[in-house]
């Protein structure tokens, strides 16, 4: 018998080693992910959606399909929506699944819902304008959601006469609160807020009251900066507020209403939401910090009953599920970190079981329930990864140069041989406010096994200022633009050659937003360092940043702390521009056209200083209809295909000019 089994596992070793194969680029921006989960009562069902990108040369430009199913138990999941319209915003209510989409004749997006059981998707309710999250309260009775008001029929006439002069930042339209009962029978929306913006929308439970987060404006700044959680009644009355400073994350009560669990900062220079605090509305809203020294950043909760949170935190590249206790403020293990990187939770009141989307390095984001300390996987979104050669992924740990340890994930080459170095790619995440996880890494932007299989090493760090490693880390690159935090990325390049992993004469840079400024800086400023950059909708210059980005308000506060007119030479000599004549990096520069967060216009400065100083191969990329990142099929591939041929052309082939311009794409269109 053990024979048996023995000859059996050598089998399925042997048939793996001979399937197994390169993935394309095609493949890793066409991977289908798991979104979005919703949970009955019993905890016995769970409808989830599913992401399916479109196909890069068969379908028309857009955006991805979203598909419902529902799987009950450790069955298999059924399809319930699989057509094109789109479904969001998942809740189950009774025995319906709830759901916003636009479908059929629909103006705008509705809310609708569909029989457990399956059957047709029925229409709940249609607004003036699209819905765009919704709540429901525990009777099914009343309906509350966030939407604008109908747009003037004068603005439409004015704007076909050619009237579309826009005032900046005057005319943020407010996003509203909206109340309807739904037994009634004129079910005419009621608009509960007129002077502020809404951002969440939650009933109160066993009250009369609506919990939402609310900002005095709808820039995103103020999305960021400025909002705070307030109850009103049903009337639109505001009857209390909770007191939090800086950045705010998810906000739950507990089943009873009594208890108000909030993601928040730590003070208002916190870069991230990641402290857990609890507001006991029994006594004026004290509130406490339930876990003050902790060594991560919270990311998700939800209240197994009235004295029992459950929280997911990210410490370090792990993931954990916690859960702690009110009365006493006790915690115990519910999942331990290594299992799988956890992107959020959803727990039925009462019940044991929790479900929750995770992913590894060997798959995206899957629907996996939790129970008895171990993940139950409950969906394969994609089977023929199994036939992919998967690279060794680790976390690695190393010392700056100033003796701060710090982590990041190192991937090897697939054929990977100790002894030989190998060229590498870094990766660097933005933010700064982030950090990698070890799990998931292949994005459009980060094609790991495609990298892995063409011979790369891909290093992902965790520099200072990443989150993950409480409050304090998270702060120690403010006010230090482009200081000890880049220094970090080297020292993590500088590591990997004294292990004898990584060629250092061959190594490139890579990042978006931030990541796109620590690229930028590694061709100009730290030349010597890297011998190919691809910048994504990255910083070039600080000053004129300061100027046309959305976000100064956060910039100042949690990054920079300090304004440009306070010291206009150090934000000069902190950006890449200022440093173009040292550049003897070969980069790529890309960037969404509509990109508010990071105007294109400073990818354009960066190649016009390196275009007029002529000592190094520059390109420049723009791509239309994309913002802060692209999100559709097409241009991710463009994108993927672009940067892996740069970073071809000068850490393998010994390039001393840019690639062609041109790709393939035409051939690959029947």
């Amino acid at each position: 018998m053990v024979l048996r089994i023995g000859l059996t596992a050598l089998c399925a070793a042997l048939s793996l080693s001979v399937s197994a194969r390169d993935i394309t680029l095609t493949e890793t921006v066409t991977t289908k992910s798991i979104n979005s989960v919703a949970v009955s009562d019993d905890g016995q069902i769970a409808a989830f959606t599913k992401v399916i990108p479109r196909t890069p040369y068969v379908d028309d430009d857009g955006g991805s399909q979203v598909e419902l199913y529902v799987v009950r138990g450790e069955d298999e999941p059924v399809p319930f929506i699989t057509d094109k319209q789109g479904v969001g915003d998942l809740s189950i209510h009774g025995d319906f699944i709830y759901f916003t989409s636009k479908r059929d004749d629909d103006k705008h997006t509705s809310l609708y819902k569909i029989s457990l059981n399956g059957g047709e998707a029925q229409k709940v309710f249609s607004h003036d304008s699209s819905i765009y999250s919704y709540t429901l309260s525990a009777d099914g009775r009343y309906l509350a959601f966030r939407a604008r008001s109908e747009q003037d029929e004068s603005e439409k006439t004015l704007a076909k006469k050619g009237f579309k002069a826009e005032v900046y930042e005057e005319e943020n339209e407010f996003t509203h609160a909206w109340f309807v009962d739904l037994s009634g029978e004129s079910q005419i929306a009621a608009q509960l807020t007129d002077d502020r913006q809404v951002f969440s929308v939650a009933f109160r439970p066993g009250h009369e009251q609506l919990l939402l987060r609310t900002a005095p404006t709808a820039l995103v700044d103020d999305n960021y900066m400025s909002s705070q959680y307030e109850l009103i009644s049903f009337a639109g009355v505001q009857e209390s507020s909770f007191a939090t400073v800086g950045k705010l994350g998810k906000a739950e009560f507990s089943p009873d209403g009594r208890y108000l669990a909030v993601i928040a900062a730590a003070d208002f220079n916190d870069p991230a939401s990641g402290r857990l605090l609890v507001f006991d509305t029994q006594n004026d809203n004290t509130v406490r910090n339930v876990l003050p020294d902790y060594a991560g950043h919270v990311r998700d909760i939800d209240w197994r009953n009235n004295d029992e949170l459950i929280y997911l935190g990210h410490v370090g590249t792990e993931s954990e599920v916690q859960a702690i206790t009110m009365q006493w403020l006790e915690t115990r293990p519910l999942l331990e970190a290594g299992e799988a990187i956890v992107v959020d939770i959803e727990a039925a009141v009462g019940q044991s079981g929790i479900y929750a989307r995770a992913h590894r390095a060997a798959h995206p984001t899957e629907l996996f329930r939790v129970e008895m300390q171990r993940l139950i996987r409950l969906t394969d979104s994609n089977p023929w990864l199994s036939d992919i050669t998967m690279p060794k992924q680790e976390t690695v740990r190393y010392e700056a140069r100033d003796g701060l340890e710090l982590e990041g994930i190192l991937v090897y080459p697939t054929d990977y041989q100790e002894g030989t170095q190998y060229p590498l790619i870094t990766v660097v995440h933005g933010g700064p406010e982030s950090h990698y996880s070890n799990g998931w890494l292949d994005r459009y932007s980060s094609p790991v096994k495609h990298a892995a299989q063409q011979g790369y090493a891909l290093f992902f760090p965790n520099y200072r200022g990443s989150t993950g490693r409480g409050v304090e880390f998270s702060k120690l690159g403010q006010n230090d633009y482009a200081g000890k935090e880049f220094d970090d990325i080297v020292d993590g390049k500088n590591y990997l050659v004294e292990r004898g992993v990584v060629d250092t004469d061959r190594a490139g840079i890579t990042g978006g937003s931030y990541g796109g400024f620590a690229s930028a800086w590694g061709a100009t400023a730290q030349t010597e360092h890297w011998a190919s950059s691809v910048m994504f909708v990255g910083i070039s210059d600080n000053i004129s940043k300061f100027g046309t980005t959305d976000i100064a308000k956060e910039m100042h506060a949690v990054h920079a702390r300090s304004y440009p007119w306070e010291k206009w030479q150090w934000y000069l000599e902190r950006s890449p521009i200022y440093h173009a004549e040292k550049a003897r990096t070969p980069i790529l520069i890309m960037h969404g056209k509509e990109d508010t967060r990071v105007h294109p216009s400073q990818s354009m400065e960066l190649y016009r200083y390196l275009k007029t100083h002529n000592n190094v191969p520059v390109r420049l990329v723009l791509y239309p209809g994309e913002g802060h990142g692209n999100r559709r099929v097409a241009a991710q591939l463009d994108y993927s295909m672009r940067m892996m041929r740069w970073m071809d052309s000068f850490l393998k082939e010994g390039a001393t000019e840019a690639p062609a311009h041109e790709l393939p794409h035409a051939e690959q269109i029947n």
